[in-house]
């Protein structure tokens, strides 16, 4: 139950260059003109690089639960200064990157260790009013705006067990297709406006969560 007194909060979950960030800053650019005050919540796997964690197919436990507890203190943070806090990966979508990770590399997880995690994930996930999966597309080149890993089978292995995560654990999500924006950006700002009940913000408030 959302019972915490918390700002309406959106995330966005996926795997690497399929739009996420470039949603999010049309969606905060189309919330804040309308007055709103935004808060985001950045993807933290460059941050997790620098520090000499690994990511992405040499995920390990410990990155991973750095990630996890890393963004649930961001975000709690970001609740602060904020009508609305869009998050760029939610809790769940570092768990799929894991599983990902461990099976491109053939490896099997600890029980005890991938239980906390995915008790982690359960627990916190509800903390997300309105939760976006992008969709995958293969034929879409990778983006130029930063250094991007170009191992394909690993994309394709988070894309599959990202979405894998959120179904295990019962976590209702709308679809976020590379040609869907615009009906998604109208979808979230009529979400925003239900939640906050304010009549200024067009869009169909058309989703539930």
């Amino acid at each position: 139950m959302n019972s915490l007194d918390q700002p309406v909060t959106i995330a966005v979950v996926g795997t690497h260059s399929t739009g996420k960030s470039t949603f999010l800053a049309r969606l905060a650019h189309e919330l804040r003109r309308t007055g709103l005050q935004v808060s985001t919540v950045a993807d933290l796997g460059e941050q997790a690089q620098r520090m000499g964690l690994p990511i992405l197919w040499n995920h390990t436990w410990t990155s991973t639960l750095w990630i996890m507890t890393r963004g649930i203190s961001n975000e709690l943070e970001a609740w602060l200064h904020g009508d609305v806090v869009l998050v760029d990966r939610a809790v769940p979508d570092a768990l799929g990157y894991y599983r990902a990770a461990l099976d491109y590399r053939g490896d099997t997880p600890d029980p005890d260790g991938w239980a906390y995690l995915e008790t982690l994930a359960r627990a916190h996930s509800d903390r997300y009013h309105l939760l976006l999966r992008t969709q995958l597309d293969p034929d879409i080149p990778l983006g130029t705006n930063k250094t991007r890993d170009g191992n394909q089978q690993f994309r394709t292995l988070a894309d599959y067990h990202v979405g894998a995560v959120l179904n295990e654990l019962a976590l209702p999500w709308l679809p976020l297709t590379a040609d869907g924006h615009e009906a998604a950006l109208a979808l979230a700002t009529g979400f925003v406006a239900e939640r906050l009940g304010d009549d200024a913000i067009p869009g169909p408030a058309s989703a539930t969560a």
